[in-house]
């Protein structure tokens, strides 16, 4: 039995349900299969590797409601995001109950397969509502809910296939793995932060707070599907490994992908986000300025607050930040914590102001972000629009 190292998983054992032999493989083979999409088969992998401990599948129909109406799993622990599996009426007409099936991929493989257990048909408008705190379809992790299927299959699952993860491959890890690396580095407290833009200086800032509490920085940018205008995962890791080799201790920071889909579901998303953390090995947490969130769907610090009256119940420790600038009189970084000046003196860009002077190629000042890491930037989203041209 492999050893599990460091913080207890959350709900109290980290799961894996990976079977890579060649006989389930074969056996999956001959199942009745279902096409899943990409956001399906990065929670599959969630699942499977234990990132999402302790789910051991989709959810049902009990954990779905009592998810979306109490914050917590049937079992208690709490959870704040459904991890479903939706599909279509007729999908759901072809699929016995009890029975197994294979999920393969648009691209035919066999990613793992489930034990439909449950098949039950969600309201989507209230978990729209209690989820993301809207129904508006603008709202892009709403407009996904909206266009998922209609039928939600619960059930247990193996993961039998892992997708490649690409130019990533070097930087991917499981839960046992960097609970282990943790272990090895003599790493007692780490604090995990979760991205899925470029670290600016208020990033880099707030990181560096943390890190002068703890052994480690887990650094874990989110990989998978984001909206149409964030930055290119790809972009996005050259602007790490940039960063990271120029103002970061080396052996105290480890850069690690998370190979989710991105729900920005603002304050729930917080929390689940502070959960997949834990599995893998992290005791503390970065809950920054408007976590997770997009527009102006959620208020500047409600993701600190919601995750503040949780915080013993999830086991961990979380460092809350407010806003963080450069002043100009002070001649460094600060928040209104430490910053006597007023916002004449304050030089701090929106990240959707940032990623339209990069686009444009204009590299932001310095005080908002080290000027090699956005040449790396806006080299690489020139290359991207070359690429499509």
């Amino acid at each position: 039995m492999q050893t599990v190292y460091g913080i207890k998983a959350h709900g109290g054992k980290l799961v894996n349900l990976e079977d890579f032999s060649e006989a389930t493989r074969q056996a999956a083979e001959q199942l009745p299969s279902l096409t899943i999409n990409n956001w399906n088969i990065s929670d599959l992998e969630l699942i499977g590797i234990g990132g999402f401990s302790p789910l051991t599948g989709f959810m049902t129909s009990d954990d779905y409601h009592s998810v979306v109406n109490t914050m917590h799993l049937k079992s208690g622990v709490i959870w704040s995001v459904p991890i479903t599996l939706g599909v279509s009426q007729k999908d759901a007409d072809q699929i016995e109950l009890n029975s197994e099936i294979a999920l393969k991929g648009a691209d035919g493989t066999i990613y793992g397969t489930m034990v439909v257990e449950d098949k039950f048909v969600p309201d989507k408008q209230l978990e729209a509502q209690n989820v993301y705190k809207t129904t508006d379809e603008a709202h892009p992790g709403v407009k996904r809910l909206y266009e998922n299927g209609d039928v939600y299959l619960g059930g247990a699952i193996k993961l039998l296939q892992k997708p490649d993860h690409g130019a990533f491959s070097d930087y991917y890890m499981e839960p046992t793995e960097t609970r282990k690396m943790f272990h090895d580095l003599g790493w007692q407290r780490i604090v995990g932060f979760q991205t899925r833009n470029p670290i600016h200086r208020a990033h880099e800032y707030i990181q560096k707070l943390a890190l002068e509490n703890v052994d480690g920085l887990f650094l874990n940018p989110l990989v998978g599907e984001t909206k149409a205008d964030d930055i290119p995962a790809d972009v996005r890791m050259d602007s790490y490994k940039a960063i990271l080799k120029n103002y970061y201790p080396e052996e105290r920071v480890r850069l690690v992908i998370y190979p989710a889909a991105m729900r920005y579901a603002g304050p729930k998303e917080a929390i689940l986000h502070a959960i997949v953390r834990k599995n893998y090995g992290c005791t503390d947490f970065i809950v920054g300025r408007d976590h997770a969130g997009v527009g102006d769907y959620y208020g500047t610090y409600e993701a600190q607050e919601l995750i503040s009256s949780v915080e013993e119940e999830m086991g961990m420790h979380f460092f809350k930040f407010d806003n963080s600038f450069y002043c100009k009189k002070c001649g460094s970084m600060g928040t209104q914590k430490t910053c006597p000046h007023g916002e004449e003196d304050h030089i701090s860009l929106s990240g959707t102001k940032v990623r339209q002077m990069l686009a444009d190629g204009i590299v932001p000042p310095k005080e908002v972000s080290r000027p090699e890491v956005a040449q790396v930037l806006i080299d690489g989203l020139k290359r991207k629009r070359e690429q499509e041209v």
